[in-house]
């Protein structure tokens, strides 16, 4: 670590919000918060969590707490793990406290409905709180509970904060590089998982590896339109938040977006794969809200749409990949 240890709350007791907990827990005085007390008193108890990380020991300088205000008033830094869904919620829980320490946000995706970016609800019902960061980059939560090296990226319009909080976050084994484009990495994040679903279409109709690798390319060129249409920077895309995250998440059989896809391929119905998987695939409502987005910007996203309509409008995967290639040809960039 490059810094003295810190207080943190991680908010959310799934997989992503217990890996990192775990990885800092050697470190840092760590506490997680959950809203299923019952589920922390396990984790307490036999040092696992079992819904979402079952083969992974965690630290005994771990704690838990259910307690929403003790634990957000004892932090020195809060670490939002919870579902693009329950942002909202929480950053309301949030907005009756005086003061806040600075906050990191981890979740990746659109607000459903409102199509905002984590940033933008931050700014809606945290106003006066400027040291706000995204953390995000190729991971996947298992293996950052069990120690494997990963690197991250760690954006905010305050680079002092960044800087200071990448270091503070770095470990041996967890590598952070501090960033200043919120929007560009929230872009990455969220729209590599629409493109994982793509990709594990591809893969379960064994289309093979070279529709694999045009499908990945132009995936990044439709993140990279709306990315940079939004705000984001080119570049950023070209790096951890977004080629990296976006390779590993179409490629890794640990990617639940595209566990999706690979089913969607088999035929199963959309309810019975999100059952089934017992874990928020993010992409599925991404992929309604970046397509919905696309349009209103004029931005040419055919992969995020194609996406949309077989989740949403029983469009068959087979149709959909023959749709795409069979469009107009053009000029590649």
């Amino acid at each position: 670590m490059n810094a003295a240890p810190m207080k943190l709350a991680v908010l959310g007791a799934g997989a992503w919000g217990t890996a990192l907990a775990a990885s800092w827990a050697p470190h840092h005085d760590v506490t997680l918060w959950g809203r299923n007390a019952a589920g922390l008193d396990a984790m307490r108890e036999n040092r696992i969590n079992t819904p979402y990380l079952p083969n992974c020991t965690l630290p005994d300088t771990l704690r838990f707490n259910a307690d929403f205000d003790r634990v957000v008033e004892d932090a020195e830094l809060l670490v939002i793990a919870v579902p693009s869904g329950g942002l909202r919620a929480t950053l309301t829980a949030l907005a009756t406290r005086p003061t806040l320490p600075p906050l990191v946000w981890v979740c990746k995706g659109f607000e459903p409905g409102s199509r905002k970016l984590p940033h933008q609800l931050i700014a809606d019902l945290l106003p006066a709180h400027r040291a706000v960061c995204v953390l995000s980059g190729p991971s996947f939560a298992q293996e950052v509970a069990q120690g494997y090296p990963t690197a991250l990226t760690l954006a905010s319009h305050d680079s002092a904060l960044a800087q200071r909080l990448a270091g503070a976050l770095s470990g041996q084994r967890l590598r952070i590089y501090a960033h200043d484009d919120v929007v560009g990495v929230e872009i990455g994040g969220a729209l590599k998982n629409v493109i994982a679903i793509a990709a594990g279409i591809c893969d379960g109709l064994q289309l093979g590896h070279n529709a694999r690798a045009a499908l990945i390319t132009r995936g990044l060129a439709e993140m990279t339109r709306l990315g940079v249409r939004l705000g984001g920077h080119f570049e950023t895309f070209m790096g951890l938040s977004g080629l990296g995250d976006l390779i590993l998440t179409t490629t890794g059989d640990l990617s639940r977006n595209r566990q999706v896809g690979l089913r969607l391929a088999r035929g199963q119905a959309l309810d019975t794969i999100l059952t089934e998987l017992g874990h928020v695939a993010e992409g599925v409502t991404t992929a309604r809200e970046a397509a919905a987005l696309a349009s209103e910007l004029g931005v040419d996203m055919p992969i995020t749409r194609a996406v949309f309509q077989m989740l949403f409008e029983g469009l068959p995967a087979a149709q959909a990949v023959e749709a795409l290639l069979n469009r107009v040809i053009k000029a590649e960039f």
